[in-house]
């Protein structure tokens, strides 16, 4: 009798082992390839009906689940303020993920390491899991302010950051997007919403302010600057010769500096009035007489080649080209040619000048908490390059701050603080007379706080320049206000 109770206890034990250790792999080890599996249709479901976390910006949901009306999906997946926030949210759709929905999804899914416990105990307890919540270091007045800054019918992108940590406060862009037309729980639905958005050939999916690369014109000067000032051959003060055109190497091209500015006025000028003026023909020059090893090496410590920049949205790989020629090492040193850049880019170039050359790296996430508000992850300040020494980029301060109050961008002066900043505009080709316009800068220039990069794509150069300045200065004085 004993011996029947004994061999009972043990089966009894060895299949409670069995089962345990079965569930234990389910769960565990092969979680992500069962799920990931395509034939696995009741999966598919439970995802996308799932009740995912939260994306927040200053507390409010400007993504969240709610109960849903179809009877195949428990939640759905909805956008507050879609055209705000749609290329930084992305979608979670029934066919993919987009945005942060996808760079974070296993934290929004509740599918992350630092869930795990909450996943075994929803196992036991039945109970459904809510996903995790993802605070974002977006300000939701400046993104609004920024978004209401671009015009409709233009092609435009806006960015603030803090300087002495990298977050973003805001990332507005036009033309955007209504995203809740894509998080349908119908995949005829689906396709006919995808159709009627991509009517529109300027639509982008993400933001284009990390998505798009233009020509960044004289912006890009700002990189110059530290080649030229760390060789020790140049300085502010510095005379260059300023021929109002020059013929590229080896071409029978003209380089001119752009007419309907005043560089004109002097054949030879200091090179902080040639910035202020924006003076294209001192550049080239400098560029064939550095070579360029130098200019291309301060651009890829301020990020330019880097193709792992995640913020942590995918960011789109700023170019500066290698093995150049000196007709474009000449075009490619005032923003043209070869060179591309996106908004974000330019804003990190304007960002590390007014830390004293130190990068820090640009984020959109502030921190991840579970369902029950627990704390899973926090972004602290990141340093992501030394750029150049504290010395060049105060010397590069100063003649930006001379652009704003002598230069090219006046209309960005403010009786409150000092503005540090830079234009550019670059020349697309063709026939239409349109062009990139682009400022960069920050303020208060002597206790840099925030900085801001305003670019259009493809407008006139009237329409451009009285956006550009006027746009900068308001966001500046909003941000430090």
């Amino acid at each position: 009798m004993n011996n029947a109770i004994r061999h009972t206890w043990v089966v009894s034990v060895g299949l409670f082992i069995t089962l345990f250790a079965a569930l234990s792999i389910i769960q565990v080890g092969v979680t992500d390839e069962l799920n990931a599996n395509p034939n696995n249709v009741r999966q598919l479901y439970e995802d996308r009906g799932a009740p995912r976390g939260a994306i927040t910006v200053d507390g409010s949901a400007i993504a969240e689940s709610v109960p849903s009306d179809n009877s195949s999906f428990d939640y759905q997946r909805v956008y507050n303020a879609p055209e705000l926030y749609s290329g930084i949210t992305g979608t979670y759709s029934i066919a993919n993920a987009t945005g942060l929905e996808r760079t974070l999804n296993e934290y929004l899914s509740g599918q992350s390491d630092s869930q795990f416990f909450d996943r075994i105990a929803s196992v036991f307890t039945g109970d459904t899991m809510d996903g995790g919540q993802v605070e974002l270091t977006l300000d939701g007045e400046l993104q609004q302010l920024a978004y209401d800054q671009i015009p409709d019918g233009t092609r435009g992108s806006i960015i603030v950051s803090e300087i002495a940590t990298g977050d973003i406060k805001a990332m507005a862009s036009k033309p955007s997007y209504n995203n809740n037309l894509l998080a349908v729980q119908d995949s005829s639905e689906l396709v006919r919403n995808q159709e009627q958005l991509e009517a529109d050939e300027d639509l982008r999916y993400t933001s284009r302010a990390i998505s798009t690369t233009i020509a960044p014109g004289s912006t890009f000067k700002l990189i110059d600057l530290v080649a030229m000032l760390e060789s020790g051959d140049y300085e502010p003060d510095t005379v260059l010769e300023n021929p109002n055109s020059i013929t590229l190497p080896g071409t029978t091209t003209e380089l001119e500096n752009f007419e309907r500015g005043i560089c004109a006025q002097r054949p030879q000028a200091e090179l902080s009035w040639i910035v202020a003026q924006s003076c294209n023909t001192p550049f080239a020059e400098a560029a064939l007489e550095l070579g360029e090893d130098p200019i291309r090496e301060s651009a890829e410590a301020f990020g330019f080649n880097s193709e792992d920049l995640g913020i942590p949205l995918e960011v789109a790989t700023s170019a500066f080209p290698e093995d150049l020629p000196d007709n474009e090492l000449a075009l490619s040193a005032i923003g043209q040619q070869s060179v591309t850049a996106t908004p974000l880019q330019m804003n990190m170039v304007t960002s590390a000048i007014a830390n004293g050359g130190t990068l820090m790296q640009p984020t959109l996430v502030d921190a991840i908490r579970g369902s029950d508000l627990q704390l899973l992850s926090t972004t602290e300040p990141e340093v992501l390059s030394e750029v150049t020494s504290e010395d060049v980029a105060d010397e590069i301060t100063e003649m930006m701050v001379g652009v704003v109050e002598t230069g090219t961008a006046t209309r960005a002066q403010t009786g409150s603080f000092d503005v540090a900043a830079k234009t550019g505009t670059a020349e697309i080709g063709g026939d239409t007379g349109e062009v990139n316009s682009w400022i960069t800068g920050f303020a208060p220039a002597d206790d840099p706080q925030y900085a801001v990069t305003v670019a259009y794509e493809r407008i006139d150069y009237d329409t451009g320049s009285s956006l550009t300045a006027p746009g900068l200065l308001t966001m500046l004085e909003a941000a430090i206000e």
